[in-house]
């Protein structure tokens, strides 16, 4: 043990646990923890708005399964960073942010910028505290780690007094976090196995936090054996292959109607990971609350979530991973009863929704998305934020490997692009494409500076209408004609990029995006294609009337 301050105690208990990157931007208020990263060896990405920070971390710990790590500055920079922080809550996703926070003889003053992050954050994180001994960091460091990544992951919050991390201390370090897990047990495996071999109409719907490359394969195998449909949840269309000849589709907005029927009227659904919020249930609509007509089995790593909305008929406490792996386990010796009828249909009626239905206008998203499916490598990573243009996204892509959608199922704009820019710093050799809205692009769209800043040759597809598309649709429908407050006046996207040294084009037509693509795509250097979609073309099945 030697003395050392605490922004190097902190830096250290950092590399004990694994981390190899992190995301800031620069403030005063945590200069001892900067002067800690110096010769750490954890690369650390100087970022554009603290926003874009808590999403790089965020997309950076989806990507590798552990916690991702961001550093912001006191009052505003906390605040501009919860939107983050929100994101990786609701999709259960591990993350440590640090904030500067004022020195402690400050404290209760309303000093500069100081806010108590304890009630900012509380319904925000699984857990937020300040640390106020030097001595202690190494003990804090470590529960945030084991809270983040255990049970249901997500996000944790550590306000760092400015104070307590220059001071001095004599402190031994801590290993690096245990993960704590549950499993299902091999009777809990049989009894859902058994169920779904007795029902007519089943389906498995998977989502939620928990997952990795293994257990994608692992539901494939387990659904092969049963013969039983998979789905997925809003925006997890990843944790399968979607060429898989049970993969039936998304659960989410726009889903297929014959999926929607199906669900309604199943017999027995396996509902692996997912909460059932709102955007699965479209609208809390295919289940009866609190008693779903179906049969119901819910796995999910969080007891409290059990029969929280929708009451099962059978429960088990466990992680995502380690439940299908367990299931798969208990497949070698079952008797085939063949649901490929059932599968077999709704797998058609899949193909058959991503079937190109027109749209209005000379470049059309639903063949921009078919050519993309045609031509990028399986392990291309695509993220996007939210908006209406997604829907031409999710209803004609294919994932066909796990971690290759990077997506906000909770509708936060803005996502996509430092997603974007986390994933190629994390996957340097992979194609990556941020899929963005022009309303969603601009809400971050200043972190394609980071992007061409570190190299980050990502690919940028605007959807360009000059529209927030989404409340314009709902504004149709609640308040036609009274257009208010949904338009925008967008700049040239293509020369912001090449403001930056990037590479821009605009396309205006179907017969000119493949090569503009592929231009885009060897430019070496980060890249923005600005499609020009007509505003009429506000839904993959929704024409707007009057613009």
């Amino acid at each position: 043990m030697s003395l050392r301050h605490g922004g190097q105690i902190l830096v250290d208990q950092l590399r004990i646990q694994g981390v190899e990157r992190v995301f800031c931007i620069p403030g005063e208020s945590f200069l001892a923890a900067l002067d800690g990263l110096y010769d750490s060896g954890i690369g650390t990405i100087v970022c554009r708005q603290e926003g874009g920070v808590a999403m790089m971390a965020d997309a950076t710990a989806r990507l590798t399964g552990k916690p991702g790590v961001a550093f912001v500055t006191r009052g505003p920079g906390a605040t501009n960073a919860s939107a983050g922080v929100h994101i990786a809550f609701q999709d259960s996703v591990p993350m440590v942010l640090f904030i500067g926070q004022v020195a402690s003889d400050q404290k209760d003053r309303e000093a500069f910028q100081e806010v108590d992050y304890r009630q900012m954050f509380g319904p925000l994180a699984k857990w937020v505290a300040e640390i106020e001994t030097t001595e202690r960091i190494p003990e804090y460091v470590s529960h945030a780690f084991h809270v983040a990544n255990s049970g249901r992951p997500g996000p944790v919050v550590l306000a760092l007094p400015e104070d307590m991390l220059s001071a001095m201390a004599d402190v031994p370090d801590i290993p690096a976090a245990t993960v704590v897990k549950n499993a299902l047990s091999t009777e809990a495996a049989s009894q859902i196995r058994d169920a779904l071999q007795a029902s007519e109409r089943p389906l498995i719907i998977a989502g939620g936090g928990g997952w990795s490359a293994q257990a994608a394969e692992n539901l494939g195998v387990f659904s092969t054996a049963l013969g039983v449909p998979i789905a997925t949840s809003f925006r997890c269309q990843d944790y399968v292959d979607n060429m898989h000849p049970n993969y039936v589709g998304d659960v989410g907005i726009g889903i297929n109607p014959t999926l929607s029927d199906y669900i309604k009227n199943s017999d027995c659904l396996l509902v692996i990971g997912s909460r059932l919020g709102e955007m699965t249930t479209s609208g809390y609509s295919l289940l009866d609350i609190p008693q779903p007509q179906q049969k119901l089995i819910h796995t999910y790593p969080d007891a409290s979530e059990l029969g929280r909305v929708y009451r099962p008929d059978m429960a088990f406490v466990s992680g995502s991973a380690e439940a299908v792996a367990q299931l798969v386990s208990v497949t070698s010796d079952v008797q085939f009863t063949s649901k490929l009828d059932v599968t077999e249909k709704l797998a058609a009626s899949y193909h058959a929704w991503q079937k190109p239905e027109e749209t209005p206008g000379d470049l059309k998203l639903e063949q921009v998305f078919s050519h993309l499916r045609e031509v990028l490598p399986a392990d291309t990573i695509i993220s996007n934020g939210a908006g209406n243009y997604a829907g031409w996204l999710h209803r004609y892509y294919r994932f066909r490997q796990y971690r290759t959608q990077l997506a906000p199922t909770s509708g936060s704009m803005g996502f996509g692009l430092p997603a974007s820019v986390a994933a190629k710093l994390q996957h340097p050799e992979r194609t990556v494409i941020c899929y963005a809205g022009d309303g969603d692009f601009q809400m971050h769209c200043q972190e394609f500076g980071t992007a061409c800043q570190y190299g980050a040759d990502i690919i940028v597809l605007i959807s360009n209408n000059g529209l927030y598309g989404t409340i314009r649709m709902h504004q149709e429908k609640h308040y036609p004609g009274r257009v208010s407050g949904t338009w925008m006046v967008n700049p040239d996207f293509a020369k912001w990029a090449e403001s930056y040294g990037g590479y821009g084009e605009t396309v205006t037509k179907d017969a000119d995006f493949p090569a503009a693509f592929e231009r885009a795509r060897h430019a070496g250097k980060p890249a923005i294609l600005n499609l020009m979609i007509d505003p009429h073309a506000i839904a993959t099945r929704m024409v707007l009337k009057e613009v």
